[in-house]
């Protein structure tokens, strides 16, 4: 419906438009009724629907909520690489937002994993900026291809629980484009959010709820972001100064606070009206495009719904060792289930996502089911409730797993280890999970570990078992899956969006997380996950990108559509892979991309691109992928902009970040100079390595050196290594040091002035 919202704000009183920019309760939006208005409603996400009754509603995830798909949290979804299942999972929560009369979903979470220590880690995709910000485009276009909105979280730079409304996170520009802000920005670019959910925490030093530069100049000047700007709930810290800064709307209710601040500040003005009346702009073109969307008697198949959380929790899950080929299992013998989380699954992450699943597996009951032919056995082993040992419950355990041909150990974190709220203080599993691994390996050599968690864990034990499945926080549907990846019904797919280091401490931000006081310092800047390990040569327990497949895959004939290109332009760059083993599967094959020689600190490779594809036994597909400007470039501080400097590119294709399995070169040549002002202490290196100033800087030191008894001498020593690194890094003043008879401080200024009239202007 064609509506004239601007028509429409001037027919508003001073109130009542300060009175749309904050929520009618936790859930709703305020409408007004004598103009048409009317009040949307909102919930949690992302990985299923949290809506709550409004007598009985909270943020927290305190109280129940409607029964809903609960697919795999954002760990998982983001280990499967697979865009178009994302998009899907995205397309059937939108499906049920219809159904529940839900006009925004609040996710995604596109927030880096700088430490696997953040206790909401499970509900953030990666450490990686690129996979971090393709995955949550995929989530957004699949909602809102069904007429719901969603609201992209928590923007910027909340990547810790501890004092989470009030720490300033002091971040440098560079690393802050390149991995903090570069995790949201393609999915603004290319999907387009109705709405993006501002962070509780301080941005080098201002709240991000009132930061202009993050809300106003980059996400909506910059990046072309059309909705509104909200809150996350509570995040408010000045509403005058939020709304200044982009802040359109802030939720839950203010009880009218807010609204009267905002009335007050136009009154009194310090605050335009113009600013009032375009956030009230933003908010009314979303709520009339929920209007619009509204799809009548909406209703969706929840048996549908649960077999395609199904799917998604196999894609997800992460076979990360198969010693002797111990998986899958045969459906015959005699089977151990060991392990509480066996019967009482861990399958999400606490706090606001907290979903109220539609039907939900159990994994013991699921493999009895899948291994019909089999004897199963179940021992609790452990406790779920605390750390304490049980002597009893090992010893049964211990029992079982001596009777049977193999043990199945289903081990990981309780919710009480990680939530919202607050942050792990150490990567172990409890210490009664911990002894039953180690009692039953001196028992049954025979072992596959089954893990249930949102982040990495240390494993001192590794070595004493023979397979391992990460599982993470499946969905209500992990039982069924967790049973056909054991028993070979489908071959693993999934692998991991995050580093697992051996130990915390090689953690790139260990001396600097979770910080001190009300202030955290990113010192490890731009080296975060497998940037960091790959600088430093640490060897992870698991590297970013890994994950083993029941059958094998061969890469062949890289090749690069070019030899060399200018960076405003792009190259396609292509590989054969082919299934060689006997079984299907899917592999995930990814692109990254170094920088051979750089004048800046770069890391060893990033990722620029990554493709899954599903083969037959012997079947091969060419994957092409098409690179552009951003796969090269850096963010220049000085330009303000992202800059390709001209040399040699390696690109590298691969089973993860450690297995690269093929590569090539590629001179890229930048079409953008960087040319700062000449100045006294301008280097001699860096004027002689522009070839611009080059012949005029060589002119001007072969007359300083004419009749000079130092000028001979430096020519016998022209070629030492020392007078080299001398020559390069001393200043142009030096010169006049030197050669004062024909280098006089009039010389150098006449120098300096002629090198900074040839520096073309800035188009």
């Amino acid at each position: 419906m064609t509506r004239n919202v601007k028509e429409l704000i001037g027919q508003m009183t001073l109130e009542e438009k300060a009175s749309l920019c904050s929520g009618l309760n936790v859930w709703q939006l305020k409408g007004i009724e004598r103009l048409g208005i009317p009040s949307i409603m909102v919930a949690d996400g992302p990985h299923g629907l949290r809506k709550q009754k409004l007598d009985a509603a909270d943020h927290l995830g305190l109280y129940n909520s409607v029964p809903a798909t609960c697919f795999p949290s954002a760990v998982g979804l983001a280990s499967t690489w697979n865009r178009s299942l994302i998009e899907k999972v995205g397309m059937a929560l939108g499906e049920e937002c219809q159904a529940e009369d839900i006009a925004i979903l609040l996710g995604p979470g596109a927030n880096i994993k700088r430490s696997p220590l953040c206790g909401r880690n499970f509900e953030y995709f990666s450490e990686d900026p690129y996979l971090s910000s393709e995955m949550a485009a995929s989530h957004i276009k699949g909602v809102q291809s069904q007429g719901v909105g969603t609201s992209l979280k928590h923007f910027a730079v909340n990547n810790q629980e501890h004092r989470r409304m009030t720490v300033d996170a002091i971040v440098d520009e560079r690393t802050l484009r390149e991995i903090y802000l570069a995790s949201f920005e393609q999915a603004v670019k290319e999907s387009q959010p109705w709405t993006v959910m501002c962070s509780y925490n301080k941005v080098n030093g201002e709240f991000a709820s009132e930061n202009k530069a993050l809300l106003t100049d980059i996400l909506r000047d910059e990046w072309g972001f059309e909705g509104f700007v909200v809150s996350d709930w509570g995040a408010v810290n000045e509403r005058e100064a939020g709304l200044e800064a982009g802040l359109d709307l802030e939720m839950p209710s203010s009880n009218g606070s807010g609204d009267q601040k905002i009335v007050a500040a136009v009154r009194n003005g310090d605050l335009q009206l113009e600013t009032l009346d375009l956030a009230v702009e933003r908010i009314l073109n979303i709520i009339f495009k929920a209007v619009d969307n509204k799809k009548v008697n909406a209703s969706y198949d929840q048996d549908d719904h649960h077999q395609l959380a199904r799917e998604v929790a196999r894609e997800s899950m992460v076979l990360l060792k198969n010693e002797e080929r111990i998986l899958p299992l045969k459906k015959k013998g005699s089977i151990g289930v060991i392990g509480e989380f066996a019967k009482e699954s861990r399958f999400q992450g606490g706090g606001s996502s907290h979903i109220n699943p539609s039907k939900l597996d159990n994994i013991y009951d699921e493999i009895v089911k899948t291994a019909s032919n089999a004897s199963v056995q179940y021992a609790q082993g452990y406790v779920l409730e605390n750390d304490s040992v049980d002597v009893n419950l090992v010893e049964e355990a211990k029992k079982i797993a001596m009777e049977s041909d193999v043990a199945i150990l289903f081990i990981g974190l309780p919710e009480r280890y990680e939530s919202e709220g607050y942050d792990r203080v150490h990567l172990r599993i409890p210490e009664n999970q911990r002894i039953l691994i180690e009692a039953i390996a001196e028992v049954q050599p025979r072992i596959v570990v089954v893990l249930s968690n949102g982040s990495p864990i240390e494993m001192p034990w590794v070595d004493k078992v023979k397979g391992i499945l990460e599982a993470y926080l499946g969905g209500q549907a992990q039982g069924g899956a967790i049973a056909d990846l054991l028993f070979g019904t489908e071959s693993p797919s999934g692998k991991i969006a995050e580093t697992f280091p051996k130990q915390l401490r090689h953690n790139p931000s260990y001396l600097n997380f979770p910080g001190e006081g009300d202030k955290v310092e990113y010192k490890e800047g731009l080296f975060v996950g497998y940037r960091y390990y790959d600088m430093k040569g640490i060897e992870p327990l698991f590297p970013f990108g890994f994950g083993l497949s029941y059958t094998n895959f061969e890469y062949l004939n890289l090749v690069i559509g070019k030899e060399e290109m200018n960076d405003n332009e792009t190259v396609n760059v292509s590989v054969t892979v082919k299934n060689t083993g006997d079984v299907a599967g899917k592999e995930i094959i990814q692109l990254y991309v170094s920088d051979v020689e750089s004048s800046v600190i770069r890391p060893e490779k990033e990722l620029k691109s990554f493709e899954k594809v599903d083969l037959q036994p012997g079947e091969e597909k060419e994957i092409t992928f098409t690179l552009d400007k951003r796969a090269f470039a850096y963010y220049n501080v000085d330009l303000k902009d992202w800059h390709v400097e001209s040399g040699l590119f390696e690109i590298m294709v691969g089973k993860s970040s450690a297995e690269i399995e093929l590569s090539g070169q590629l001179q890229v040549y930048s079409t953008v100079a960087i040319r700062r002002p000449v100045h006294r202490n301008t280097t001699i290196g860096e004027l002689m390595s522009d070839p611009l100033f080059q012949p005029i800087v060589a002119q001007a030191l072969a007359k300083a050196k004419e009749g000079s008894p130092l000028g001979n001498m430096s020519e016998s020593m022209g070629n030492s290594e020392m007078f080299k690194a001398m020559v390069k890094f001393m200043p142009l003043r030096g010169i006049s040091n030197f050669f004062p008879e024909k280098f006089t401080e009039e010389t150098l200024d006449t120098l300096i002035k002629m090198l900074n009239s040839t520096i073309p202007e800035a188009k």
